[in-house]
């Protein structure tokens, strides 16, 4: 049962991240969304900050790969792995 929890909770913040990815490409989200906007962030950035400080972003030309969104997909796909969910 515990497993099946974290399950859906690994689900719901995989589709958080993807999210994030979204609004990162809008520069100025419509207000009527800010408040996700918002709370998306406040939901990705206390893993995602510590992060950034120690995998600085990969520089393109005049554009930054964030690393940080990578690596956070990545273990989230390894911890379902390793759980077994479908």
């Amino acid at each position: 049962m515990f497993a099946y929890v974290l399950c859906l909770l690994l689900e719901a913040y995989w589709l958080v991240l993807i999210a994030h990815v979204i609004f990162s490409w809008v520069p100025r989200p419509p207000d009527p969304i800010l408040p996700i906007v918002h709370g998306v962030r406040a939901l990705v950035e206390p893993l995602a900050a510590p992060l950034r400080r120690m995998i600085p972003p990969l520089r393109l030309g005049g554009m930054a790969l964030d690393l940080s969104i990578i690596v956070i997909f990545l273990a989230v796909w390894i911890l379902r792995a390793a759980l077994r969910c479908s």
